[in-house]
């Protein structure tokens, strides 16, 4: 059917809309692959109702306004295809009525209202977005709305006044947790992180969100202060793995808002170097959407607040990052400088000092080889397609390649790499070796639920197809990639 009801349309307008069409014209997408787009990312956050075809995207350039979740899947979409925010304003489209408490990342700093807003949002991420209404609530922050709100993770918190107490009744009892669950919901979360590093962002996310659901209400009652520090290092390592879950299966505003609550968590824990690696992690998602500006601001505000307290393995992850964010912005000295220190910092790693936190040792040799070599694989691309950079990334890229081969456990990072040198590849003109590295690369993507990628999957045989379709090797690819790359999948 092609009613409003199934397609998610809004009221007809006379005026054609001219701000989604050049930018769909500048994509290009057919119609046809348009509505695919939509109803593949309409699945994955579970809004079955959205059934759009050919007919309705021409009414949509004609000037009709698509009914949410529609305006937000499509400002997703081309967001992905230009790597650059692209605001549901920017498409002539009207969005939906934002109320700050659930789609704001400028939240109080304190410790009830962080377990409000964490119970309130994984509550509606677990009822609601199966319906698709979720999403339609949120939206990203970039800039100043963004960043302002973020450095008061740095402010002290005021000492809370307790006040008067209501006397206990007659033989109450308060609940207390002892040491092995306590260690058992610490343990779960590693667990967790395990299965997303094999698996992906789309097989267990839901589960995550559960688990944290369940934590929150342990938050909720009362506890000696060090049970509920512990509680609230839990909650912010469940809510940034449920953040980086939702982005790897392509749900931007829902991630930054647990990222955002996760920082909020690790400040009312105490932990400075876990909140930096949250900070990192939006600052990943930040580059991701092609805002270099914002990522190298959340960074810095990561190294500043983490500088006495963080351990080698972290600060080379922030330096990592910072160089990636330098190589956006198109400033090689900066990035050079950058790639060295996080190689010099990472080379202190096991010399001394206290066991390292579980959530950053994803961050291996592999890993530190991977994230410097996409520094410079975006260098050449930033630079014009500078063969000088793409040919500092190819070493750097075979180490990262190699090193997760043998790893076996972080496919997701394998297949991002294979793909990285599959680009690479494309960046020296040697399109058979980068068709090579992308069946290598599909062989993994199917082992692992990850929408990010699929993405960069499709789009590096699409830029192949583009720039060598007379290829064998990349005809060959194009329908490799329609036999054997998943469509996208509900995240769960």
């Amino acid at each position: 059917m092609s009613g409003s009801g199934a397609s998610g349309t809004g009221g007809e307008s006379a005026d054609r809309n001219e701000q989604l069409t050049s930018w769909f014209v500048r994509s290009g997408w057919s119609k046809g692959e348009l509505a695919r787009q939509v109803n593949r990312r309409a699945r994955q956050m579970g809004a079955h109702h959205i059934s759009t075809d050919t007919s309705r995207v021409r009414r949509w350039l004609d000037g009709e306004q698509p009914r949410e979740p529609v305006p937000r899947i499509l400002s997703e979409l081309f967001s992905e295809r230009f790597g650059a925010v692209v605001a549901i304003e920017q498409l002539g489209l009207r969005s939906a009525h934002q109320t700050p408490s659930v789609s704001g990342v400028d939240l109080p700093w304190a410790g009830p209202q962080t377990v409000e807003l964490l119970s309130e949002f994984s509550r509606s991420d677990l009822m609601l977005a199966r319906r698709g209404f979720l999403g339609t609530s949120l939206a990203l922050s970039a800039g100043p709305a963004l960043i302002e709100p973020m450095q008061r993770w740095l402010v002290p918190a005021p000492a809370a006044d307790p006040g008067p107490r209501e006397p206990a009744p007659a033989g109450y009892r308060p609940p207390r947790l002892s040491e092995p669950e306590l260690d058992l919901l610490e343990a779960t979360t590693v667990m967790f992180r395990q299965w997303d590093a094999q698996c992906g962002g789309g097989l267990r996310r839901k589960a995550v969100v559960g688990q944290l659901h369940e934590v929150t209400d342990l938050l909720q009652e009362n506890h000696p202060a060090p049970v509920m520090k512990r509680l609230f290092k839990v909650a912010a390592e469940l809510a940034e793995l449920a953040g980086w879950m939702s982005y790897d299966v392509g749900l931007h505003p829902t991630a930054q808002k647990y990222f955002v609550l996760a920082l909020h968590a690790a400040k009312e824990a105490g932990d400075k170097p876990l909140g930096s690696y949250i900070l990192s992690g939006m600052s990943r998602q930040m580059i991701h959407l092609g805002r270099p500006e914002d990522a190298l601001e959340l960074v810095h505000l990561a190294q500043y607040g983490s500088r006495d307290c963080a351990g080698p393995r972290t600060q080379a992850m922030l330096y990592a990052m910072e160089a990636r964010a330098y190589a956006n912005m198109g400033q090689p000295s900066r990035c050079k400088r950058a790639v060295r220190m996080a190689e010099d910092t990472f080379g202190d790693v096991g010399f001394g000092g206290e066991p390292e936190p579980d959530w950053i040792r994803f961050f291996s040799e592999a890993e530190l080889n991977g994230e410097n070599s996409h520094s410079y694989r975006d260098l050449a691309y930033v630079a014009g397609r500078s063969p000088t950079y793409a040919s500092l990334a190819e070493p750097v890229m075979e180490r990262a390649v190699e090193l997760f081969a043998k790893d076996g456990e972080h496919q997701r990072s394998y297949a991002l790499n294979l793909i990285g040198m599959a680009t690479v590849h494309l960046l020296q003109r040697e399109p058979e070796q980068a068709a090579v590295l992308v069946d290598q690369a599909l062989d993994v993507a199917r082992k692992v639920r990850s929408e990010r990628v699929n993405t960069r999957l499709r789009k590096t045989v699409d830029t192949a197809a583009r720039e060598y379709g007379d290829v064998a090797e990349v005809v060959r690819l194009t329908d490799l990639l329609a036999s054997r790359l998943p469509e996208a999948a509900e995240a769960v």
